[in-house]
């Protein structure tokens, strides 16, 4: 399926609950993965233009569609799901695949809103913070919500889930389903498996000013749109989405900061007036190549997980990719986050539990200090627990 007109931006009411890039307005771009049987929805999201893409995928079932990891149901969405629903059937099911994903759980109870007739699954011993509030308090419907594994499993005729956790953060618990969409050997997963591609995502065509905005080296330059400040733009997004604050990355002082903003062509919100406040100094491309040579056969876990949720769980991700290596009939995965599909196979799972069994695991310094910083603050104020 083409990407979807009109062009306009959609706005989604709920974004000041959590005020992310586009900030209300979100384009989605739609792609038919596999022909007739599944389909990705893609929107941009982030905080001060460092923007990653989300993505739902929507599955399809003998009598519907089972929406798994939703995005913000704009009109744009909803109409492209009426395309479906008109071709395949009702939207059957809404699944939130995660415990802790915010951006994944906070587009479910407006979905769900949208879809009256849609079984709602949500994984085990979901959580709030600072303040614990029953799902229906925030805004699941309880009648028709239900706990994967739990309660039982939705189609699990025709899909395979396997589960990653209820792991113990201290403050709330760490949990992914990943389910396998047998009949056409697609394997879903949410934030732990990932596969960072090289060239900036198709979605930033919808709109690319986050990769222009980080692809420059001072805040009086104009955000010149060209295929190599793309390329530039993404990969030191994906530094920032992977690492939080990359090693090569330099804060500049305020006199330097101020003495670039407001230059001419850069006094609008776009440009954020000119202020800038990040240096790149020569060696953050190596950087961006130590991070994709962690995958193993194009699959890897994401770091942030690896350095702040992992730690004390080692195991239990091995066993995880260890046990998704033993369904039938791999042939891809989709990850809510960065490439998909990408060709992937039992043997790759058990290939990159193995790599990560034998190499380093979350260290503490280079382009993990912050991430282990982090870490070791939460120890400290025992809001996770320590490392077995």
């Amino acid at each position: 399926m083409p990407p979807l007109a009109p062009a306009s931006a959609q706005r989604w009411p709920w974004w000041p609950l959590l005020p992310l890039y586009p900030y209300g307005r979100r384009r989605t771009l739609v792609r038919e993965l596999i022909a007739g049987q599944l389909w990705s929805f893609e929107q941009l999201q982030g905080v001060y233009y460092v923007a990653v893409p989300i993505r739902m995928t929507v599955l399809k079932l003998r009598e519907g569609l089972l929406l798994y990891a939703p995005v913000a149901p704009t009109a744009e969405v909803r109409r492209a799901l009426a395309q479906l629903e008109q071709q395949h059937g009702p939207v059957l099911s809404i699944v939130l695949p995660t415990s802790s994903g915010l951006e994944h759980k906070l587009p479910v109870p407006a979905m769900a809103r949208a879809y009256p007739g849609a079984q709602v699954w949500v994984t085990p011993r979901q959580w709030s913070f600072p303040v614990p509030l029953p799902l229906a308090w925030q805004g699941f419907p309880m009648g028709r919500t239900r706990v994967l594994f739990e309660q039982g499993l939705p189609h699990d005729d025709e899909l395979s889930w396997c589960g990653l956790g209820p792991l113990d953060l201290g403050v709330g618990t760490f949990m992914e389903a990943a389910c396998l969409h047998q009949s056409s050997g697609s394997l879903l997963v949410t934030d732990a498996l990932i596969s960072i591609e090289r060239e900036p995502p198709a979605v930033f065509d919808l709109d690319p000013t986050p990769l222009l905005f980080h692809a420059r080296e001072r805040g009086d330059e104009p955000l010149a749109d060209t295929p190599e400040n793309r390329r530039k733009g993404w990969q030191r997004l994906a530094l920032f989405a992977s690492y939080l604050r990359p090693q090569s990355l330099q804060v500049p002082p305020v006199p330097e900061l101020l003495n670039t903003a407001l230059a001419p062509g850069l006094r609008n919100p776009r440009s954020h007036f000119g202020l800038y406040p990040f240096r790149w100094p020569d060696g953050w491309q190596h950087e961006f190549e130590q991070l994709l040579s962690q995958r193993c056969c194009e699959l890897q876990i994401a770091p942030v997980l690896e350095r702040l949720v992992f730690p004390r769980c080692r195991q239990a991700l091995l066993d995880w990719l260890r046990a998704l290596g033993q369904l039938d009939g791999i042939e891809q995965m989709v990850a809510a986050h960065y490439a998909a599909p990408v060709a992937c196979t039992g043997a790759a799972l058990a290939a990159l539990a193995d790599q990560l069994s034998n190499r380093s695991w979350a260290p503490d310094g280079g382009s993990w200090e912050l991430l282990a910083s982090i870490d070791q603050r939460l120890l400290k104020l025992g809001l996770v627990p320590h490392n077995p």
